[in-house]
């Protein structure tokens, strides 16, 4: 019984790796520089932000603002 069990687990595994292998639609370069830029405007925006929350003198918070206002008009350029 605890083979047929295992193999069962085993078919479950191997139909989830031949999901996960599905084709997916090909970029172009244009695409996938796009979207890597947006990952990397997205990433540095959520570190801005989070210093953001935790910045303590007035200067800094200004220039942390100013930056994430130009990571959103970036953004924004981008859709």
């Amino acid at each position: 019984m605890a083979r047929g069990w295992e193999s069962k687990a085993i078919e479950a595994q191997q139909d989830d790796a031949a999901r996960a292998r599905q084709v997916k639609p090909v970029l172009s370069a244009a695409d996938r520089e796009v979207m890597v830029r947006r990952r990397t405007l997205e990433r540095t925006r959520a570190r801005v932000a989070d210093e953001l929350s935790r910045a303590t003198v007035a200067h800094h918070r200004t220039m942390l603002e100013t930056a994430l206002s130009e990571l959103d008009a970036q953004l924004q350029a981008l859709s």
